[in-house]
């Protein structure tokens, strides 16, 4: 009985390294990837130049670098990046903008999303005309 339980323990241990082995493993063969995908997200998105932005999607802009004041609660509130479709930062470095739609009595499906430590000098922001389905970099 004893050698069967000592038996036993010494196989779990042995599962339980090797288990430990297998997600080092995995965890390093799958580090690469990731930090290759970041890059492909980031290239992936296409640039759209500021002027060529719909005329209430260039007034929010301004509004973003001047601090508004903006016509919506939830203007300015984080952006979690769910869909992962902008470059992988940590919360809180994305903020969500609306950009009105005209005829339409809700906040739309427009949206200005800029990253960056300072809200009024954003190191980079992104225009979604179908609420967070696509993003477009703006450009100068």
């Amino acid at each position: 009985m004893f050698l069967s339980d000592l038996l036993r323990a010494s196989y779990k241990r042995l599962a339980s390294v090797i288990g430990s082995l297998l997600a080092v493993c995995l965890i390093s063969a799958c580090l690469p990837a990731s930090m290759c995908w970041a890059r492909d997200v980031e290239a992936k998105i296409s640039v759209i130049e500021l002027k060529q932005l719909p005329p209430e999607a260039r007034q929010t802009h301004a509004l973003i670098h001047s601090g508004g004041p903006f016509a919506f609660r939830k203007d300015g509130v984080v952006f979690g990046n769910r869909e992962h479709l902008l470059p992988d930062h940590a919360r809180g470095f994305y903020r969500e903008y609306t950009v009105p739609s005209p005829g339409v009595r809700d906040r739309g499906a427009r949206r200005i999303v800029c990253g960056g430590k300072q809200r009024q000098s954003p190191e980079s922001c992104f225009y979604s005309a179908d609420h967070y389905a696509s993003f477009k970099r703006i450009v100068q």
